[in-house]
Order: structure tokens, then C-alpha cells, then sequence
């Protein structure tokens, strides 16, 4: 019977503390070969170091972290992987094709012009940026730039902080487009969003952080149409919101949650209505 192939990643019981505080708390998560997955989490959740962790930028104080079934500390284990952080800042005095062509090289992947403008292109991004200044960039124009020389590195594994920060919908929608795409050729991606519309159309499944730990981890499925609009800038769930109800489902756990977004990720996390 053969074997079965390693996860794209597995993170085992991860700990990680400054001083005394956790930032992690033995977080343990896998995620398949081929499959998109979402983390999600309030700001201070726990993001941000696992990703670090992920990346050999800090060192966990407990637990163990695989690439494909290869520890993340050897550094060729990294190499299968493309990476876009939430506040992805190229260097300024660079042209675009300065910063693709440096980035490629970094990857062992040569520049092929064709492919540059239709990755520009399937991302609504000018041709043109490549002769301008990044400086010259809005910050839309420079997240495409990011997401465009994650995609063209063609890597096995994309991590993906926030990546439809900055774009209008248009963007937003050829984005998710290009995901699907990916996801199809049979690679893998992990991304983190506070957007938990763009979770459920994406992904395969989703865990909610909090506190360092993971609260939730399973399908989340929309059973439910929206039967009224709540205000998605609530905190926390009201006895108004709950009347527009979408149905969750994380793991074998029923969730009844109100369409704020924040009001949903606050639940999950907690498991209280404020």
C-alpha cells in the first residue's frame, strides 16, 4: 500500500513566549497538499508569529514546524515556498522590473517578458509599472506587484498575510480568480485575512487563533442565504444582528453567527456574544 504524501505543512504543538506572555501556545495545525487554507484571528491573535516561526525569522520555544514533511530549520526545506507579507514595502528607488527581475533571480527563475505581463495582467496590474518607480506606486498597484512576483517564482507553497489588503474589487475579484487557478494545478496555499466572506469563498477549510492557541479548525460551509444586512463594523454580536443568520460549520461544531464579520471571528474566538 503506498504511502501517503506529508502535509504541505504541519505545525506541532508550537509554543512561543516573550518574557512571560504567550504568543503561541502549543498550536498544533496541518494543512494537505493541494488545498487553500485560511487562518483567522483579531490583531495580537498570534498571526503574525506563527508566520515568523513558519519562516525561520524567530525561534519557537517549544514544538516543531514541516515543509512538506521536512523540518522548516533546514533552510532548502524553504525553498518550495513563496511568501507576501501584510505590510509588503519594496524597495522604493526600484523599478518594478528592477524589483521582479531581483526577485526571480533570488528564486532561480528566469525573466520571460510574456509571462511577467499576463501575470500583470490576470492581477490588473499595467504593463506599464514595470518602467516606473515603486515610489510612484499606490498602495494597490504595490500589493499586485508583491502578489505577481509571489506567482511567477511558481512555487509549491504560497503564504499569503492579508493579500487583498489594498485592492479595490475589482482586484479583490481577479485575485480570487487567480487563487482558484493555483489551487487547481495542485499547489498549495496559506493565507491569513480578517475577511471571513473571502475565507468561506476560497477556502478549503479554516482555523480561528486566538490568544496563541487554536480555538476552531475545520469546513466552513454556508448553508443559509443572508436574510438582512448587519453592520460589519460590530464587534461583537448583538440581539439584532443575530436575526440575519449564516450557518457555520467548523469541524462537527454548528454555528449560528451573524453576518459581521468581526461579530463572527469574535465568537468563534470566544465562544461568547459579548
Amino acid at each position: 500500500m503506498p504511502l501517503s504524501p506529508p502535509p504541505a505543512l504541519r505545525f506541532d504543538r508550537v509554543s512561543k513566549r516573550y518574557g512571560q506572555s504567550y504568543a503561541l501556545r502549543e498550536f498544533s495545525l496541518q494543512i494537505e497538499v493541494g488545498k487553500t487554507f485560511g487562518l483567522v484571528g483579531m490583531n495580537g491573535a498570534g498571526k503574525t508569529t506563527l508566520l515568523k516561526c513558519l519562516l525561520d525569522f524567530c525561534q519557537p520555544d517549544a514544538g516543531a514546524i514541516e515543509l512538506f514533511g521536512v523540518s522548516n530549520q533546514v533552510t532548502s526545506a524553504r525553498a518550495c515556498l513563496a511568501f507576501l507579507p501584510e505590510r509588503f514595502n519594496p524597495p522604493f528607488y526600484l523599478k518594478g522590473r528592477d524589483f521582479v527581475t531581483y526577485m526571480l533571480q533570488l528564486h532561480g527563475v528566469p525573466f520571460a517578458a510574456s509571462e511577467v505581463e499576463q501575470t500583470f495582467a490576470e492581477l490588473d496590474l499595467d504593463s506599464s509599472a514595470l518602467d516606473k518607480p515603486v515610489r510612484a506606486f499606490s498602495k494597490g498597484m504595490t500589493q499586485k506587484l508583491g502578489l505577481a512576483a509571489c506567482f511567477l517564482a511558481r512555487k509549491e507553497l504560497y503564504l499569503l498575510d492579508e493579500p487583498t489588503s489594498g485592492l479595490d474589487p475589482k482586484a479583490r475579484a481577479l485575485l480570487k480568480r487567480k487563487l482558484r487557478t493555483i489551487r487547481a494545478e495542485g499547489r498549495s496555499i496559506f493565507l491569513t485575512s480578517h475577511a471571513l466572506a473571502d475565507v468561506e469563498e476560497l477556502c478549503d477549510s479554516m482555523a480561528v487563533i486566538h490568544q496563541g492557541e487554536l480555538r476552531f479548525a475545520g469546513v466552513l460551509t454556508l448553508d443559509v442565504p443572508v436574510l438582512s444586512t448587519v453592520n460589519v463594523a460590530s464587534l461583537v454580536l448583538t440581539a439584532a444582528a443575530i436575526v440575519a443568520m449564516f450557518r457555520f460549520k467548523i469541524g462537527m461544531i454548528p454555528v449560528l453567527a451573524a453576518c459581521s464579520g468581526a461579530g463572527l471571528l469574535y465568537y468563534l474566538a470566544t465562544g461568547s456574544v459579548g
